[in-house]
């Protein structure tokens, strides 16, 4: 017997990226543009202050301010979105979750409280008490790789299945344990892996989607392989190896060797395609990598993952 999940969300979800001036500010007129350019690229769904939104940096002032744009672009053109109100702080969270459910996106996406790693019994409090602020709209729980406390399938199971308006998940992955697992305790959520992940996800029955660091990279080149997925999974699968190939050689030593984060990363690559109004600048006082290396990098994209651009 099928399992029925909780909610229909899925797809490949492009991220908000902020665009960031010389002296630290939003630039909020590139903002707007950008979301522009995502929404003509026909991506599944936008989604703002995730890690590469860079959520963990903004005052409440510009927070409301960058949920108000995407808001009124995205509703005004048709186009899914999904608010992060993701914050360490219970306290914070929970005020920006009510002024989320406000501008009635698709799903509000939160973390954790993640000063002190909680238990289950005070993180199934805190979602139930998200869910109350939330009135009504559907929650997804980001739990990524670098949380104070990385929870198991069977651990977000027991955290989530309390709280039905918790309706995905977005995680890490991992082998073929795992994916088992995720089949037999998550199988009523929507899960969203790692955007250079989404073949395996998707061929191992388990991916919903993902809040895809492909879609930083080239907005229309992941949807039309998120596509392909549903056509030729076996060509997708292949893809992915390029896909992974790259990230592996070419940006994830930028965080192993050099220490940058993952926002840095994920910067970079919007730089990379070159698709839109931001760079790899972040706020002080994480470091950014050089525009120059997205430069060199470029060439190289366009030359192992043809496909992504064309």
């Amino acid at each position: 017997m099928t399992t029925q999940r909780r909610h229909s969300i899925a797809g490949n979800w492009a991220s908000l990226l902020l665009p960031i001036v010389e002296d630290d500010a939003i630039d909020f007129a590139a903002l707007g543009e950008e979301i522009d350019i995502l929404i003509k690229a026909g991506v599944g769904g936008i989604y703002s202050n995730g890690t590469a939104g860079e959520f963990h940096n903004q005052t409440d002032v510009e927070f409301e301010r960058i949920q108000v744009i995407l808001a009124e672009r995205c509703t005004s053109a048709g186009m899914p979105f999904v608010i992060g109100a993701c914050q360490p702080d219970p306290h914070i969270a929970l005020s920006r979750v009510a002024r989320a459910s406000a501008l009635k996106p698709l799903a509000i996406q939160i973390i954790l409280p993640d000063w002190w790693p909680v238990t289950d019994l005070e993180a199934i409090d805190f979602l139930r008490r998200a869910t109350d602020r939330a009135e009504g709209t559907p929650l997804i729980l980001y739990n990524p790789p670098h949380a104070k406390r990385v929870l198991t399938p069977r651990e977000l199971a027991a955290v989530c299945g309390p709280s039905p308006a918790v309706v995905g998940i977005k995680l890490a992955d991992g082998d073929a344990d795992w994916y088992a697992a995720a089949r037999e305790y998550l199988a009523e959520f929507a899960l969203f892996v790692p955007g250079h992940h989404l073949a395996t996800g998707m061929s191992h029955g388990v991916a919903a989607g993902a809040f895809s660091n492909v879609a930083c990279l080239s907005p229309q080149g992941a949807q039309w392989w998120t596509d392909l997925m549903a056509e030729d999974i076996e060509a997708a699968l292949a893809i992915e190896k390029r896909i992974c190939a790259f990230m592996d050689n070419h940006i994830v030593p930028f965080r192993q060797a050099q220490g940058y984060s993952n926002a840095a990363l994920d910067k970079l690559l919007c730089a990379i395609g070159g698709w839109g109004p931001v760079g790899p600048k972040l706020r002080w006082p994480y470091r950014s990598i050089d525009q120059a290396e997205a430069e060199r990098l470029r060439r190289i994209a366009r030359a192992e993952l043809p496909e992504l651009f064309d």
